[in-house]
C-alpha cells in the first residue's frame, strides 16, 4: 500500500482568508516558500516554489482550486521518479469565523524510500500549517532562521 497522510489545524481566519494566504503567491512568500512564489494558485495553472533550504524553483501544478474550500496540486517526488498529489481543504469552523485546513499528500512509492520520503514532507506541511498559522494570527514568520 502506497503511504499517505492527512495533516490539519485550525486557523482563527475565515476560509476565504486563509485560502488566499495558500492561493496568493505574494502571501505565501512571507511565510512558507522562502525562496519565493511565482504566480496565482488557479485552476489549470503552473506555478514556481522556491525555498531556500531546498534550492532550486520546482513547478508546482495546480489540477483544481476552489476559493475558499480547496487546491488539489501535483509536484515531483523528492527522488524525482514522478508526482505526488496534494490536496488542501478549507473547511468552515464556529460559523465560519476558524477555519480547520486539512493538508493531504499522496503518491509515493510501496517501499521504505516512499515511505522515508513521505514521513518528510509530513512533518514539512505540519510545518506548513504551523507558520501559516503563526503568519495569519500574529503576523510572525515562524519560518526565519529555522532552516539556516
Amino acid at each position: 500500500m502506497s503511504p499517505e497522510f492527512s495533516v490539519w489545524i485550525h486557523v482563527s481566519r475565515p476560509p476565504a482568508e486563509v485560502f488566499e494566504a495558500v492561493a496568493d503567491p505574494a502571501l505565501l512568500s512571507r511565510y512558507f516558500t522562502t525562496g519565493g512564489a511565482v504566480g496565482r494558485m488557479e485552476t489549470g495553472q503552473t506555478v514556481q516554489w522556491d525555498f531556500h533550504d531546498f534550492p532550486g524553483a520546482f513547478p508546482v501544478e495546480v489540477i483544481e482550486a476552489i476559493p475558499g474550500e480547496r487546491i488539489q496540486f501535483l509536484w515531483r517526488r523528492n527522488d524525482g521518479s514522478g508526482n505526488n498529489e496534494v490536496r488542501f481543504v478549507f473547511e468552515p469552523v464556529d460559523g465560519g469565523s476558524r477555519t480547520k485546513v486539512s493538508v493531504t499528500e499522496t503518491g509515493w512509492a510501496a517501499d521504505d524510500a516512499g515511505r522515508k520520503a513521505s514521513y518528510a514532507n509530513c512533518m514539512g506541511w505540519s510545518q506548513m500549517l504551523c507558520a501559516l498559522k503563526g503568519w495569519l494570527e500574529y503576523g510572525i514568520n515562524l519560518r526565519e532562521g529555522a532552516y539556516k
